[in-house]
């Protein structure tokens, strides 16, 4: 009787299908690299050029990742926008110290590659690195039978920064007086979605029949890059903050100083229909406010003489609006009212 023989593929790893991969991101990273003079996806590691024109160059690092939105992503089969979701979580936190994103990596985990699957997230991470200007420069993808089910999969994004320090948003640029202005969300983004699966549950609501929530919980994170490295270029901002996990209050007290609060007045909040879809959904206001972003996907905190210069680097979809001020006081936040629901 001939002897078994044991290998790597027989244990549920695909060398072949891993490389055929690579090679796919290596030809979408070509064509959107430039004159580049470094290649580095398919090597052990990445090499990239610091710009010139700094003189004291501070770098920033982010990771994150998108959480249990990938399991929207495999009901719905649709895996075209999570890749902007993740750029756009580690991207949109550079921002809030001044930096400019220079690098992207990505980590995929899968049950097995599934190529269809996997170049639709990619794709996606290149798209939201096109919006960000900033290099794919390399990744991993590991398949991991056995640690995750069949179809199960997660991602993760690492990116990397630079700014001037004389650039850095510092929160000691915040003053009393100074306002506190919501920039719109373009949805969920990609916090709070093991609440909106629990919901989906309890509720027996099929997502695939529903045209609205389809749309609505797969619709990519706003990538704030642009318009607030406009800004900064421009010294119109004092602090800035990524409204994530945690929501309006614990993000934006983490940029006020000692002494300070920002007073917020809820009801001035512009807040979207998916949001009023989930309050009617048995969640009461301090959840809703703590779990999700709510309208605002990122504030601003500025001298009221900037408000209509700022205004203007936005399109009307995203037009910024003031909530609050910045008072003296403790606890450095402070939630006045209540969000007009319907």
């Amino acid at each position: 009787m001939k002897k078994q023989k044991f290998t790597y593929e027989k244990s549920g790893v695909n060398i072949n299908a891993a490389d055929n991969f690579v090679k796919f991101i290596s030809n979408i990273s070509s064509k959107n690299k430039g004159k580049k003079k470094f290649s580095n996806i398919g090597g052990f590691g990445s090499i990239s050029d610091i710009p010139k024109n700094l003189k004291k160059p501070k770098i920033v690092a982010c990771t994150d990742g998108v959480g249990t939105k990938v399991e929207i992503a495999n009901t719905l089969n649709k895996y075209d926008t999570i890749g902007i979701d993740l750029v756009a979580m580690s991207v949109n936190d550079l921002i809030v110290q001044g930096a400019r994103p220079l690098l992207f990596l990505d980590y995929i985990s899968i049950n097995k590659i599934n190529l269809k699957k996997l170049k639709s997230i990619i794709k996606g991470i290149v798209k939201g690195c096109e919006i960000s200007k900033c290099e794919l420069v390399g990744g991993e993808t590991a398949e991991m039978p056995g640690t995750y089910e069949k179809g199960k999969f997660d991602i993760a994004g690492f990116a990397v920064g630079i700014v001037e320090e004389k650039k850095v948003l510092n929160k000691h640029d915040i003053k009393k007086n100074d306002l506190v202005v919501a920039i719109p969300s373009s949805g969920v983004h990609s916090n709070g979605y093991s609440l909106v699966r629990y919901i989906l549950k309890k509720k027996k609501i099929n997502l695939k029949n529903n045209k609205f929530l389809k749309k609505e919980l797969l619709r990519p994170t706003k990538i704030y890059v642009k318009e607030i490295l406009n800004l900064i270029d421009n010294n119109l901002i004092s602090g800035c903050a990524n409204i994530t996990g945690g929501g309006l209050a614990d993000n934006i007290k983490r940029v006020i100083p000692d002494r300070l609060v920002a007073d917020i007045d809820l009801d001035k909040i512009k807040t979207k229909k998916i949001f009023k879809w989930l309050k009617k959904n048995d969640i009461d206001d301090k959840e809703m406010l703590k779990t999700f972003n709510c309208g605002v996907g990122f504030c601003l905190i500025i001298k009221p003489k900037n408000l209509n210069k700022i205004i203007k680097f936005f399109t009307k979809e995203y037009k910024p609006y003031v909530i609050g001020r910045i008072t003296s006081g403790k606890n450095k936040i402070k939630l006045n009212g209540k969000i007009n629901w319907h």
